[in-house]
C-alpha cells in the first residue's frame, strides 16, 4: 500500500512540474527574429525600443538589476528593453500613470494575464520578495528615466 502511495505522490509532482514547464513555456513563448521584430509592435502605441540607455542607478536599482537578471530578462530582455517572449518594461506603455508599481507588483506575486502585446500570459514569480520585487521596480524606473519615458521616479517608489 505504501509503495502504491508514493507511486501517487510521484506521477502527481511530476504532473504539477510538466504543468509548470508547460506554462512556463506558453508565457515566455519562443521563436525567431523575425517573430520577435512582429511581437515588438502593438497597433495602439510605438514599437519597442531599438536601444536602451542603462543610465545611472541608486544602491537600490543595482540590486534591483541584479534580481531582473536572474528573474526578468528570460522573457523582458537585457536592460528590460523586451525579447520576442516578452514585452519591453522600458516603453510609454509601463510608465507609472499606465502601470503604477502596483501593477508590477501584482504581475510579478500573481502573474498576469496578456493585455497589451501578444506574448501570452506572464507567470507569477514567487521567488521574490516583496523587497526585492521593489528593487526590481526601481531599476525598472531608472531605466524609464534615462530613456525619457518618466520626467521623475514617483515618489512611491523605494529608491
Amino acid at each position: 500500500m505504501a509503495d502504491f502511495v508514493r507511486r501517487r505522490v510521484r506521477v502527481a509532482s511530476l504532473s504539477v512540474l510538466v504543468a509548470v514547464t508547460v506554462l512556463f513555456m506558453a508565457a515566455c513563448g519562443s521563436g525567431d527574429e523575425e517573430d520577435y521584430a512582429a511581437s515588438q509592435t502593438h497597433d495602439e502605441h510605438d514599437s519597442a525600443p531599438a536601444a536602451v540607455v542603462a543610465g545611472e542607478h541608486s544602491e537600490t536599482g543595482l540590486e534591483g538589476k541584479k534580481l531582473f537578471a536572474a528573474n526578468c530578462t528570460q522573457c523582458h530582455g537585457e536592460n528590460a528593453m523586451g525579447t520576442n517572449q516578452g514585452p519591453p518594461l522600458v516603453h510609454v506603455i509601463y510608465e507609472p500613470g499606465h502601470h503604477g508599481n502596483a501593477s508590477f507588483v501584482i504581475a510579478v506575486a500573481r502573474g498576469v494575464r496578456a493585455h497589451h502585446w501578444d506574448f501570452g500570459n506572464m507567470p507569477a514569480i514567487p521567488e521574490l520578495s516583496i523587497d526585492e520585487i521593489n528593487q526590481v521596480i526601481c531599476y525598472v524606473r531608472e531605466l524609464q528615466l534615462a530613456n525619457e519615458i518618466i520626467d521623475e521616479i514617483p515618489a512611491a517608489t523605494r529608491c
